[in-house]
């Protein structure tokens, strides 16, 4: 019997285009008026009407990339120049210093294994809940999987705990201007009200994080076998094999590049909260860090500009499959079909009783995140119709802004997503074997998030 052979990740979203756009020749074109309240343009959610629908053909499909390419522009720049930097760092080899330096630790010391991942869980996880943390995962991804390897584990924990981690963050957060605070001052609540709830409810998603994930790198820690990345990680695990015969620590250049390394990083989280910084600024930022390390590491301009060539271009792959997600929501935007699928899911909503209509609502956002990835994107798009509607079924707008945060738990998993498939192609996984391995704790996602909306009924939730 011949072995069913999955798709890579090209094959996969390339099907999903073409899936969408035969979609669109089914369902008919549809539209919300926008009004502006406090300077904000908000969709009015009284005013849906069907349009005249523009169904995506063939050339729309094969045009589809190449304008995805076009509006992921930004991130696309980002990855190559960030992959350029890491290459530059990597040369020094101090990031290889200092994971031959925590693996020594790791190994000798029962408290840093088991310190690690709950550690890098919850700081991963409050950049999302506080600052909004979600396609600098693509940055820290580069160190983590290497380091993973080293410490026994596979390339699923190296890409679980930055990425995994902010994306529970940013969809539990307490404090994220992305999605709290835009969804809360378009449903004329206070920003960031209810703040007691939230860290609640991001302390037990995190703390269920944490635990799934160590018992899973315990597992493929005594058995390497189990993982369902052990042939990809074969080579990478060799390359990434440390012998500590002739390591005598890090030297005086070590140590200042990985100074100026986590100068840029804690740069970069300060840019974000303090000037609101965006993809430009931080790709900027590792620019001049790549500059700055190879100056002090004395590479002269030939090796500096051959090592970011070479690191830009084993990301070139990343880039194209960014540019597929982004034209899965292009097709469905000219088409005018996002409005549509957005009103027909409405009166799904109502319920016989209040907690069965925020866990629909919270189901109905998970559908919407497949569309729709940018948490203030989504606030924009779904809270003018969310909020309104909220009050006539008796859920309170915390509530329903709670159960729009809760439906991008689905991010990590959803192929559609820019900084999913991203993340993925950077560590060489195919998005086939991480959908296999993510659904158990998809679906512990699911079951949590519809455990806590129950709550909020019960309580003066303000």
């Amino acid at each position: 019997m011949k072995k069913l052979r999955l798709p890579n990740t090209f094959v996969l979203l390339f099907s999903i285009l073409a899936c969408i756009a035969a979609a669109t020749w089914l369902i008919p074109g549809g539209k919300y008026d926008m009004h502006m309240v406090n300077g904000k343009s908000l969709i009015d959610p009284a005013s849906f009407h069907y349009v005249s629908s523009n169904p995506q053909g063939a050339v729309a499909l094969m045009m589809a990339p190449v304008k995805g390419f076009v509006e992921a522009a930004l991130i696309i720049v980002f990855v190559l120049v960030t992959g350029g930097a890491f290459a530059v760092v990597q040369k020094t080899e101090s990031l290889d210093m200092l994971i031959k330096s925590i693996a020594r630790a790791h190994t000798h010391s029962r408290f840093v294994r088991a310190a690690t991942i709950p550690l890098f869980v919850t700081l991963f996880s409050l950049g999302g809940a506080t600052f909004g943390m979600s396609e600098e995962a693509i940055v820290f991804s580069m160190l983590f999987v290497p380091l993973a390897l080293a410490l026994g584990y596979d390339s699923i924990v190296g890409v679980s705990l930055p990425f995994i981690g902010s994306q529970i963050g940013f969809a539990a957060a307490f404090l994220n201007p992305f999605n709290v605070g835009i969804a809360q001052g378009i449903a004329g609540i206070p920003i960031f009200s209810g703040i007691g709830y939230r860290l609640f409810v991001w302390t037990v998603i995190t703390f269920t994080t944490i635990a799934f994930l160590m018992w899973y790198a315990a597992k493929i820690r005594k058995n390497p076998q189990k993982s369902p990345t052990y042939g990809l990680d074969l080579e990478k695990r060799q390359n990434a094999a440390i012998n500590f015969d002739d390591f005598n620590g890090m030297n005086g250049t070590h140590s200042v590049v990985l100074w100026i390394f986590l100068a840029s990083l804690a740069c970069m989280v300060f840019g974000v909260i303090q000037y609101n910084w965006f993809i430009e600024e931080i790709a900027a930022l590792f620019l001049v860090m790549a500059i700055l390390i190879a100056v002090v590491s004395r590479m002269d301009a030939d090796q500096f500009v051959s090592a970011f060539m070479l690191g830009a271009k084993d990301l070139v792959p990343t880039a194209l499959v960014i540019a597929l997600a982004r034209g899965t929501l292009i097709l469905a935007r000219e088409a005018h079909v996002i409005d549509t699928i957005l009103h027909a899911l409405m009166p799904l909503v109502q319920s016989a009783h209040p907690i069965f209509s925020a866990q629909k609502m919270y189901l109905i956002q998970s559908v919407i995140n497949f569309f729709v990835h940018s948490g203030s994107g989504q606030a924009a798009l779904t809270m003018p119709v969310m909020a309104p509607l909220s009050d006539l079924v008796g859920v309170s707008r915390q509530t329903a802004i709670l159960a729009f945060q809760l439906g991008e738990l689905s991010t990590p998993i959803i192929p559609t997503s820019g900084v999913t498939v991203g993340v993925l192609a950077l560590a060489r996984i195919p998005w086939i074997t991480w959908a296999r391995w993510m659904l158990p704790l998809q679906l512990i996602y699911l079951l949590l998030a519809l455990l806590l909306l129950v709550p909020p009924y019960f309580i003066n939730w303000q």
